[in-house]
């Protein structure tokens, strides 16, 4: 098994490094139902492709969400004995091992849930519910030992669920709920083995962990899930912001976004009739959200975290592809051009500053987001759509050499001269979407 360095938050408590102090990009995969639904061969074959295509993190889930405790894994295994936390299943275990040896051995980080939210919280899905305050903290510690010395191992506690819900809530009327103790329960169960766990909390649609649990002392990195539900442009620029300005700082990112190839439709009908989400979508929502300030973002494709197969699993919600099939749609083959913009201009140095933008930042769908570099050597500015914007040049350390940067390709157009003041920029006709990069001359 190959060591991958530990990942910590940085030391401007926004973005992410290797315990080198070497910039680290969470760039996620929502792999849900990896350690459930793969046999081997294929989950070699779906993680050589992430690794190819320059994903970081995959996202997966120890208890799945699809019936996860009583239909078994390809090899006959269920995770626990008698659905008891504290009688995990050995044989079952032993695959989850070597799938994140997997990972590892192909310089992946796994964003381990220890279980989906529907075995603690009531709410959707199959559960059943199996969590106590009590097994919660020796499952947190069982789970933390395992691990230990696994490295390549990121730490999502809740699984689309919240941890708080009072009456009129997410549908609560009676029966309302707080169930941070547990969750804390679970972290310092973890925490006991590895004290400099990096721990976050993946949140319910349309929401985020920074609203209940941003003071709790275990929660390193805060989660939003954008989501599907609520059409298109669901405006996570500003949930970013949000937790940018929140005290104590800590890193946030949007862990699931809109979907690729996912019915645009809200929630619970997801009609298909109404579109689905495609690439345009993906790139709209990953390159605002990491622009506002956050420390990455997670892609994901509808037919991919259910590893759907049409000829042996039931469709969910309306996927249109095979997972197999999914593996080179657009969206992801174009993630790899995100990492190497943001890791040629990391975000340990990069600010959100919309006051670049000396023409409108546009709302809904033309929504730009521009950020710069601390001392205004660089910036970049994302444009939804190819329509022209006017930057104000004042705001970096001295006149700009600029460039188009295209999402599909990642190649880069010069634009030839130098510029300053407020100056007008006209993308390039087709697209529809592009990044404006902009390279101070004068180093301050």
């Amino acid at each position: 098994m190959k060591s991958l360095p530990r990942i910590h938050v940085a030391p401007n408590n926004h973005a992410l490094t290797t315990e080198h102090n070497q910039p680290f990009l969470w760039l996620g995969d929502t792999a849900w139902e990896l350690f459930h639904r793969l046999g081997r061969e294929e989950a070699q074959v779906y993680l050589a492709d992430r690794a190819a295509k320059g994903f970081t993190v995959i996202q997966a889930v120890a208890l799945a969400e699809l019936d996860g405790l009583h239909t078994p894994n390809v090899y006959g295994d269920c995770p626990l004995n008698n659905d008891d936390p504290e009688q995990p299943n050995e044989p079952y275990w032993q695959y989850v091992d070597e799938v994140i040896d997997m990972a590892a051995n192909l310089g992946l980080y796994i964003g381990l849930l220890p279980t989906w939210g529907d075995k603690m919280t009531p709410m959707w899905d199959a559960g059943p519910i199996v969590f106590t305050e009590a097994n919660t903290a020796a499952y947190g510690e069982w789970i933390g030992q395992r691990y230990a010395n696994r490295s390549n191992v990121l730490w999502i506690l809740g699984g689309d669920r919240p941890p708080v819900a009072e009456i009129g809530s997410w549908g609560v009327t009676t029966d309302p709920f707080d169930h941070r103790p547990l969750w804390r329960a679970m972290a310092t169960g973890i925490e006991q083995h590895i004290p400099d766990a990096l721990i976050s909390y993946h949140p319910p649609g349309g929401t985020g962990s920074s609203i209940h649990l941003h003071d709790e002392a275990w929660l390193d990195v805060n989660m939003y899930q954008s989501g599907h539900g609520s059409g298109r442009d669901v405006p996570i620029w500003q949930m970013i912001t949000h937790d940018y300005q929140l005290t104590p700082t800590k890193p946030t990112l949007d862990s699931e976004p809109n979907y690729e190839d996912h019915p645009v439709s809200p929630w619970p009908t997801w009609d298909p009739a109404n579109g689905y989400f495609r690439d345009h979508d993906v790139h709209k929502q990953c390159y605002r959200s990491i622009l506002a300030g956050a420390c990455g973002v997670t892609y994901g494709h509808h037919s991919i975290w259910q590893f759907y197969d049409p000829a042996t699993r039931e469709p969910v919600n309306h996927p249109d592809c095979s997972w197999q099939a999914a593996l080179d749609r657009p969206g992801a083959q174009h993630m790899r051009h995100l990492r190497d913009l943001f890791e040629r201009f990391p975000l340990t140095t990069l600010v959100p500053d919309q006051q670049l933008l000396a023409s409108s930042e546009g709302v809904g769908g033309a929504h730009i987001r521009a950020a710069r570099e601390t001392n205004g050597h660089h910036a970049l500015v994302y444009l939804p759509e190819s329509a022209p914007v006017t930057i104000n040049l004042e705001r970096l350390a001295g006149g700009a050499r600029a460039s188009w940067f295209d999402p599909r390709s990642g190649e880069t157009q010069q634009i030839d001269g130098e510029a300053s003041g407020a100056h007008t920029f006209t993308p390039p006709a087709y697209g529809p979407d592009w990044v404006l990069v902009l390279e101070a001359d004068a180093k301050a």
